[in-house]
């Protein structure tokens, strides 16, 4: 509790004040991160490798944006800024412990950018939904990947929506346009994100299933694998909560 009480008060002025209600959350997921390390490895590595291999393809490696860098567990932040001129990573908050590791490691072409990319203001404000539509005043782009954060847009909204009676509508519109964002950037592109979450009981056994896309088709899918999210023992010895991911 003491290191995560010293990460939100070093985070917090060096966050914008719109942005400061969502420290608590990137924290409580530092600490996850953590604690659920060796059942979360695989994922990262997974994450690492997919995007990795989309790097690899790009014709030319001058700027590259990251959405939803979040903690870098699952970025390979340090191959990236070898192979690129300019890494962008994009997210509500940097907490200061990332801000912490990028500066020990000497990364000096990284840009940190905290960017609401639900665009859920621009919803609720009845205006265009184009929560992608930054990445088109980004020069030299080449690639653009996002990462682990579809599904996080959807349960953000969510809490946030509680109640609205539209919701759902809401939701569904918010992922399809980051879907159809990320298919209109002239730019190569990494989508990484968990469609599906089931809750198992130690027998194996189903007791319930999240559709995360909420009805989104993602597109064409060139791998899937599980990620442990909760495993047996982080909230209960009965039960663990998995969730399936895509990549292409």
């Amino acid at each position: 509790m003491i290191l995560e009480a010293l990460n939100y008060a070093a985070t917090w002025p060096l966050t914008s004040a719109g942005h400061r209600p969502f420290i608590r959350s990137s924290v409580n997921l530092w600490a996850r991160a953590n604690r659920c390390r060796a059942a979360w490895a695989e994922h990262e590595r997974r994450t690492k490798a997919a995007i990795l291999e989309a790097a690899q393809a790009c014709r030319q490696r001058r700027t590259v944006v990251v959405l939803g860098s979040g903690l870098l567990r699952d970025v390979p932040v340090t191959e990236l800024s070898r192979l690129f001129d300019t890494v962008v990573l994009v997210d509500l908050v940097h907490l200061a412990s990332v801000r912490s590791w990028l500066t020990v490691k000497r990364l000096k072409n990284i840009r940190l950018i905290e960017r609401d990319l639900s665009g859920l203001e621009a919803l609720l404000a009845g205006q265009p939904l184009e929560p992608l539509a930054f990445l088109r005043q980004v020069p030299y782009l080449d690639l653009v990947v996002s990462a682990n954060l579809l599904s996080q847009i959807g349960i953000g909204m969510s809490r946030r929506l509680e109640g609205h009676a539209e919701e759902e509508a809401l939701i569904r519109q918010a992922i399809a346009a980051h879907v159809e964002g990320l298919a209109q950037v002239s730019a190569e592109t990494c989508l990484v994100t968990d469609v599906s979450c089931t809750v198992n009981d130690r027998s194996g056994a189903v007791q319930e299933t999240v559709d995360l896309m909420h009805g989104v088709d993602t597109g064409a899918v060139r791998e899937r694998w599980d990620w442990p999210v909760v495993p047996f023992g982080e909230e209960s010895r009965d039960y663990q909560i998995v969730h399936h991911v895509i990549a292409h």
